[in-house]
């Protein structure tokens, strides 16, 4: 097996049940690490076909703990939601194996098909993204699994939030006393729970700075779905399009969404709730938050920028007109 990366070789034990989950007369020939997952070791697998050809498959393997819980949990989620999207409106990988427990790996891990495209982070072309963002959530929540997953999970309290240095503290303090209320009632929707410009992958037209022919091919990272209230997606894609690009960035997200016919809470207490929660999680891990972007390129947005566009948009939704 002919690795491009010096740290992409697939263990043993791993290696050898893929090769079982081949089709007939196919081979290994490479192994190349992906980057920017935060939960999970990402390989994509070059497979030689019978007729001379390649094609690639994608390994998720679960090597150290992780704070969405146990790797057993995650890869049986992302592999019912895998199942359940297949033959909808939503293109995410087929899955081709899963072996939760690593009874058979080193690592639990899972095997999938591997879709074309790739995620974008710049600003450049955002207009015209953000849009195909919007219309891809709704089609995710649109969609009406035969078994309902697991109800969705909030870590965050209000006893656990982070408030950055330096940030308004009145501030902070009023939006962690809208999370001590209850959770309003909703109505459930199948959820990704990470879906963010980080998940979902772009077809790019060459040269086009502003991005004009760009269609998404898929998205990625089933591991976290749920069930839950689409205001949940909502505000952590949100979220996260607020510490990419700016703190407008995360409402005109809510509004597209809705433009898009997206459904969220009626009253403007109930989407408040949703919409701070996001920001408060993001208090407790901004470094990890950070990490992967800036791994990826975006090298100017350090732990302190992250934390200084996260008070920013806590701010802008708190003072925003209901």
């Amino acid at each position: 097996m002919t690795n491009h990366d010096a740290a992409a070789a697939v263990r043993p034990l791993t290696l050898a049940w893929v090769r079982r989950h081949l089709k007939a007369g196919e081979r290994i020939v490479g192994a190349e690490a992906l980057h920017g997952g935060a939960t999970a070791d990402m390989r994509r697998l070059t497979v030689g076909t019978r007729n001379g050809g390649t094609r690639h498959l994608v390994l998720r393997s679960f090597v150290d703990p992780t704070r969405q819980g146990p790797a057993e949990d995650l890869l049986h989620r992302e592999a019912d939601a895998l199942t359940t999207l297949t033959g909808t409106g939503v293109t995410a990988p087929g899955l081709v194996a899963v072996d939760p427990s690593a009874a058979h790996c080193e690592y639990p891990s899972l095997l999938m098909t591997h879709l074309p495209g790739r995620t974008v982070l710049n600003d450049e072309g955002l207009e015209t993204r953000l849009p195909l963002l919007a219309r891809q959530l709704v089609a995710v929540h649109a969609v009406r699994p035969t078994v309902r997953p697991r109800e969705y999970v909030a870590l965050t309290t209000a006893d656990t939030v982070v408030t950055p240095e330096g940030a308004d503290a009145a501030v902070w303090a009023a939006a962690i006393d809208v999370i001590r209320r209850p959770a309003p009632r909703y109505e459930g929707r199948l959820l990704h729970r990470d879906f963010q410009p980080g998940n979902v992958l772009f077809d790019l037209p060459p040269k086009d700075p502003v991005d004009a022919g760009a269609r998404i091919t898929g998205v990625v990272d089933w591991a976290a779905a749920s069930w839950g209230p689409a205001d949940l997606d909502v505000a952590h894609c949100s979220t996260n399009l607020a510490l990419l690009h700016g703190p407008t960035w995360g409402l005109r997200f809510t509004e597209a969404y809705q433009e898009a016919g997206g459904t969220l809470a009626a009253a403007a207490h109930e989407r408040l709730y949703w919409q701070v929660r996001t920001p408060l999680a993001f208090s407790e891990e901004v470094q990890w938050v950070a990490q992967p972007w800036q791994e990826a390129g975006r090298t100017e947005l350090t732990t302190r920028a992250v934390e200084e566009r996260l008070d920013a948009y806590l701010t802008f939704l708190m003072n925003a007109p209901g």
